[in-house]
């Protein structure tokens, strides 16, 4: 069993690593691996998934130009210390997934397969080893930092790409903590959310299974009358519009137009190598939820508006008076990478279910990119007024209509088509360059997931709360969003050094306030 001594060194001290070199080094170290695998053939020890091929996907997530996992974080509300986490592993977590069992090779034919391998779990299962009974801002500050350092670590492509690491020590969030590292190529979120989701049970209930929020939508039906034909005829129209327009952005954002140099985005190469901070905040949804009914918009509209009027606000922060340099850093070109599954949702399936070959919601990655460039203020120096142009509802109807508009548009299937061409006739390699500068060229990385209704538990433990982000990514702001048990969990993973979490942190929880106020608080009894 692997334990971490407590000689942890901050990722921040002593100066930022030379780039070039790391990225030259994981380079090289990635050219030995495919000659290695390459080489491989199968022993009496090692089973070969000849069924079993690297998604096209899988294959992009864990090349030379990305590597790029996921980081699930459960927060229990007891302490940790007669957790059996050796027998739920064994037990429970491994048989989820045959891909938790598996390497990637390649065959012969230079085909990656998933190879089944014997799992030494003391090589992936961590517990830090830290003095007991300091303060609980002693163990937030090492929790923090070794957020920050395990975002960094390669996984070795000789074991299974997963790690979980059991921190023991109380924050002032939680008793103790989970995190499992898995690495994006064994599935996107939906896949890895559904696979966590199975190891857990209701904490009031373990029989009964967990629920999830209902799926919501804004669309009307039109019927057959003449207003709705013609209103559908137009939606045609305008949909063809905005999927050339959707796809020339794509095409452009992710080739050679960059988002300039600006509070949120340092610009810098390299950045994936650089030591991230990363810090949560929590919304109450019944409040989420009255914004929502209160301007007749989805949940999902508010929080990317709560989201885009924040970013603006610590945009224009960065200059202490409101001169004409601080008002275009504000409203300065920014895009925000918004990643939209692309299953047939309805909620969370088994494992079972999702790995079956015609599954309407199968395991695997089944996802897109979706370019949205963030609103910008209509007003000058940041005073708002109650006109609707200026007002911080804006943000969240201008979000309504831009995901409204970018919903009726294909380019949201057919970006999956361009990257399956672009690897037929240059590989997997030019497509995972491709996706690279995808991420590097915009300044917001954005993502969300549903979370159970109910609280959960593991192993008689109950979780308190539930977070995930993503890190080996080239993009310098990653914002992800998750619901549980009420609660909207908010997880931003920023570039160490060069912005400023807390001030970032306190700009969200202000829009979250002026749009809740201008929406509930200061909206007009509606006639009864």
């Amino acid at each position: 069993m692997h334990v971490l001594s407590t000689n942890l060194k901050r990722p921040g001290g002593g100066g930022l690593p030379n780039q070039k070199y790391h990225q030259n080094k994981r380079e090289r170290e990635r050219e030995r691996e495919r000659e290695r695998m390459e080489d491989y053939s199968p022993d009496e020890n090692e089973v070969l998934l000849a069924d079993m091929p690297v998604s096209p996907s899988g294959q992009y997530f864990n090349s030379s130009m990305l590597s790029v996992s996921i980081l699930a974080v459960l927060e229990s509300e007891v302490p940790l210390d007669n957790i059996p986490s050796m027998t739920l592993l064994q037990d429970v977590f491994l048989p989820i997934n045959p891909r938790f069992s598996s390497i990637m090779v390649g065959d012969t034919k230079g085909f990656k397969k998933w190879k089944r391998v014997e799992v030494k779990l003391e090589d992936h299962i961590k517990f830090p080893s830290l003095p007991s009974g300091m303060s609980p801002g002693f163990y937030d500050d090492y929790f923090n930092d070794y957020l920050s350092k395990i975002s960094l670590d390669q996984f070795p492509q000789n074991r299974p790409l997963w790690e979980v690491h059991i921190l023991k020590y109380p924050t002032s969030n939680a008793a103790g903590h989970i995190i499992f590292k898995l690495h994006h190529a064994l599935g996107d979120g939906f896949s890895l959310m559904g696979a966590l989701l199975s190891c857990l049970q209701r904490a009031d209930n373990p029989s009964l299974p967990l629920t999830f929020p209902s799926r919501e939508s804004s669309s009307r039906r039109d019927g057959k009358s003449a207003k709705g034909i013609f209103r559908y005829v137009g939606r045609v129209f305008s949909g063809v519009a905005n999927t050339v327009s959707d796809i020339g952005l794509a095409l452009v954002k992710s080739s050679f137009l960059t988002d300039g140099r600006t509070p949120i985005r340092s610009g810098k190469d390299g950045v994936e190598f650089r030591p991230s901070t990363i810090t949560t905040l929590t919304f109450c949804l019944d409040q989420i939820k009255q914004i929502k009914a209160k301007l007749g918009v989805t949940i999902n509209d508010v929080v990317t508006g709560i989201i885009f009027l924040g970013t603006r606000l610590y945009m224009q922060s960065t200059s202490s008076s409101h001169d004409d340099r601080n008002q275009q850093q504000g409203n300065a070109n920014a895009t925000a990478l918004v990643v939209l599954n692309t299953r047939a949702i309805g909620g969370y399936k088994t494992i079972g279910e999702m790995v079956k070959p015609d599954s309407e919601m199968p395991w695997g990655n089944h996802f897109t990119f979706l370019h949205v460039s963030i609103p910008k203020f209509s007003h000058n120096n940041g005073a708002f007024t109650d006109e609707s142009n200026s007002s911080p509802i804006r943000f969240v109807r201008k979000a309504h209509t831009i995901i409204k508009r970018k919903r009726n548009s294909a380019a949201v299937y057919l970006t999956g088509r361009i990257l399956e061409i672009l690897r037929k006739f240059r590989g997997h390699e030019a497509v995972a360059r491709y996706i690279y500068n995808t991420l590097k060229n915009s300044s917001i990385g954005m993502s969300n997931l549903i979370g159970p209704v109910e609280q959960m538990a593991l192993a008689n433990h109950p979780i308190k709360g539930l977070y995930f982000t993503l890190v080996g990514g080239p993009e310098g702001l990653t914002i992800t969003m998750i619901s549980y048990v009420g609660k909207l969990r908010v997880t931003m993973r920023m570039e160490k050094g060069f912005m400023d979490s807390k001030k970032f942190n306190s700009c969200i929880e202000n829009a979250f306030d002026m749009i809740f106020q201008a929406a509930v608080q200061d909206a007009p009894p509606s006639n009864s």
